[in-house]
């Protein structure tokens, strides 16, 4: 029991009724980063490398853009803190925002079978198991005489 409330604890949470839960936008909107950029004179604002048009009546101004770091396509621009549109991409050279790590790729299926052991049992069926190499057998080179190298 609590000292000042007199109930247990779970009891007074279940009594407050069904609990509420945010929405997929809602937490969406709630994981969005935000910067601010001024508007240059040709309505484009820059992020990460890539150009985004904007409203013409935005030139000049401060604005802030609300993005998903994983999809810089869609960009959300603010005056004020009041939606202004969409930013459209005008020049992109990054889709994703350089902070965020890739995922890893998928681990192949394996197939069964032992690719290297192939190989390895081919070169030894080749070279036969265990065989030294016999530099006897080695052709001499052109010009090279018995036991010289040429060098004197």
């Amino acid at each position: 029991m609590h000292a000042e409330t007199g109930q247990a604890p779970i009891d007074r949470f279940c009594a407050g009724g069904p609990h509420r839960q945010a929405g997929p936008a809602l937490i969406a909107e709630a994981f969005r980063w935000s910067v601010t950029r001024r508007v240059t004179r040709v309505a484009t604002v820059p992020l990460e490398g890539n150009s985004y048009s904007v409203d013409p009546a935005l030139t000049g101004r401060r604005v802030e853009l609300r993005y998903d770091p994983e999809d810089l396509a869609g960009i959300e621009v603010f005056p004020d803190g009041r939606p202004a549109g969409t930013a459209v991409p005008f020049v992109i050279g990054r889709h994703v925002h350089r902070a965020v790590q890739p995922a890893p790729p998928p681990a192949a299926d394996p197939t069964g079978i032992d690719y290297l052991g192939m190989v390895a049992a081919a070169h030894d069926e080749q070279a036969g198991a265990g065989a030294a190499i016999d530099f006897t057998q080695l052709p001499t080179l052109p010009g090279a005489q018995d036991g010289q190298d040429g060098d004197g």
